[in-house]
Formats: structure tokens, sequence, C-alpha cells
């Protein structure tokens, strides 16, 4: 009898820093999917190489003309692609685009999309001309270092700073700067993770993410959570390896977190997303939400937010997963 079952593809590695973070993120996505209801495979891709892990534990090539590869015998081609590549080339548009060509549908927004919100920098300054309030932020391009003097910086970001790479997907490379003589090594250190550089204001407050996402029968606007870490900020030992204290639902009043959701919705529209997208913000301590990061492909391990949050909504992953999916069919 024909498998009626969707395949599914969770497509995770990649070849940025993450790489194990992103099979971490699969093995959690493979625990939601409900089996019953699909057939699911972890595929891990690693430059050229890219192979799915059969149901027996082996695993095989994948033929990537049109995505497809050799079980007992026969040829099974996906249906479905549920992209948890954190950084590229999942979370920069590559690896969309590739899916575009092949004509597999998949969970995350189109090309231009993300390679937008890969870039922080592109992204601030696109969304800025739709009122969003984001930090201020400086550009340096490697080769280019010396069109942004020291000076520059501290006369238009001040003191302290973060130093991030503009194009990357977690909180590799990043630095907090407090003095001026810091900015070369921080800089240097951004540019091992991305050849461009972003100098971006530091913002007094409370950090707050939040998840979202939409089908065409519904908006699911999920709790948000407020981040504390005793570290200088949510860096990769606070997101990964617990060193921070994560509540859910915020601790803010209600009248911010209502224009926090509505923020969220309207971020969602704007990029016309697809599928689970998570939002990060400060709230100063007057009130003003200023949008840090879009992230298209959140993590989904156990100390993942998203599994988080909807669990506090009340709600399961293997249906949100499921509502995911079935949008695009």
């Amino acid at each position: 009898m024909k498998n009626l079952k969707r395949v599914i593809a969770i497509v995770c590695g990649g070849d940025s820093s993450e790489h194990d973070v992103s099979l971490r993120s699969a093995q959690g996505i493979y625990s939601f999917f409900d089996k019953e209801r699909y057939d699911v495979y972890i595929v891990d891709v690693k430059g050229q190489d890219w192979n799915v892990e059969l149901h027996d534990g082996t695993t095989t090539r994948i033929d990537r003309n049109d995505f497809s590869f050799i079980e007992d015998g026969k040829a099974k081609r996906f249906d479905y692609a549920y992209i948890t590549i954190h950084g590229t080339p999942g979370e920069n548009g590559i690896m969309q685009g590739y899916f575009d060509l092949v004509g597999v549908p998949y969970s995350t927004s189109g090309v231009l999309v993300e390679a937008m919100t890969f870039d922080k920098f592109v992204l601030n300054q696109y969304l800025r001309g739709y009122g969003i309030a984001v930090a201020d932020s400086l550009l340096i391009r490697k080769g280019y270092e010396e069109l942004v003097s020291d000076e520059e910086i501290e006369r238009r970001i001040g003191m302290p700073c973060f130093v991030k790479p503009a194009a990357d997907g977690s909180s590799f490379g990043v630095s907090k700067v407090k003095e001026t003589d810091q900015l070369a090594p921080a800089i240097r250190k951004a540019m091992m993770e991305s050849p461009e550089v972003m100098v971006e204001a530091f913002l007094e407050g409370t950090e707050i993410t939040m998840g979202i996402y939409k089908t065409k029968e519904k908006t699911v606007l999920l709790p948000i959570t407020e981040v504390v870490t005793q570290n200088e900020f949510f860096d990769y030992n606070a997101k990964y390896n617990g060193q921070v204290q994560e509540i859910t639902p915020a601790r803010i009043p209600e009248e911010v977190a209502r224009r926090v959701r509505e923020i969220t919705s309207h971020i969602y529209d704007i990029l016309h997303c697809n599928g689970i997208i998570r939002i990060d913000y400060i709230i100063s301590p007057q009130g003003k939400i200023t949008m840090l990061e879009v992230n298209t492909t959140p993590g989904m391990t156990a100390t993942s937010f998203i599994p988080q949050q909807v669990k506090a909504a009340g709600l399961t992953m293997t249906e949100v997963l499921a509502d995911i999916v079935e949008n695009q069919f």
C-alpha cells in the first residue's frame, strides 16, 4: 500500500559555528513530530555532504538534484523541509533558494526575508523605515576597517557598546566593549564569524523574547519570556549552557506586553514571514520597546525559548508543527 504520510525532512547542520546546536534542535523537533501522521527523517547538511538518517539507524546520501534518497532499494522524495539550520546556509536564504528550485515547500520565510533577517544591520535599517525602534549602529566591512574610526564609534554609538557579526546566527563572536581600546580586538573576533561587523549601542533595560506564527486561519502569539542573565549579556553560555534565568510569562506590565504583541505581529507582516519566528527586544525603564533581532529559525533544544513558550500557552509542539506544515498544502 502506498505511504499516505507526508515525508518530512528535518534539515539541520550547516556550515557555521552552530552546526552542533542545529543537530540538537533537529533531535528536539524530531521528538515533537507526530510519527503516526508524518514520515520524519533528519537530514544533516555540511558543505556538499548531505546525508539522511534512515529508520534503521544507517545513513545514506541525498540526491541534491531533486532532494531524494534511496531506502529499501526505492527512491523516496521529500514532501516538505523543516529547516533548523542556525547560520549558513539555512538562515540566510541559500537553502531556501535551493528548495524553491527543486519545488519542495519549507518551514521558513523566503529567500529575501531570510537573507535580510540574517544581516542584522540591513534588517535594522529596513525596519527603521517602518517606524520600528532599533538600536543605533554602524557597519564595518572586512578590508575597509579604516573607514570607521574608533573616535567615530565612540562619538556616534557611545560606550559601552556591542560588537557582533552582522551576519551570523548565534552569540559567537559577540563582545561587550566598555573602553575604546577594546574595539579593535572585538572587531577582529567578530570578523572571524562574518566579514561584516555591526557596532551597536548598548541599551539598558529588560530583555524579552517572543515567538509567533501565522497560518491562513489564525495568528498564534506565544507568551513573552523575560531573559535574566548574570553574564555581561545573553551570550553563548547563557543561551546554551544554562547560565540564564528564563521567566515565562515575563514580569512586565500588561500594557507593555500588549504593545510587544502588536509590534511582533506587525513585524511578522512587514517581512511577510512564514513559520515560527522569535523576536528579541529590550524594554527600557521608561517602557520604550526596542527590537534587537528577528530569529527565523529559532532553536528547538530542551533549553530553547519556543518549546517553553508553547508549553506556557497550553499548546503542544506536536500540534504547532502540524499547523506549520499543513499551512502550505
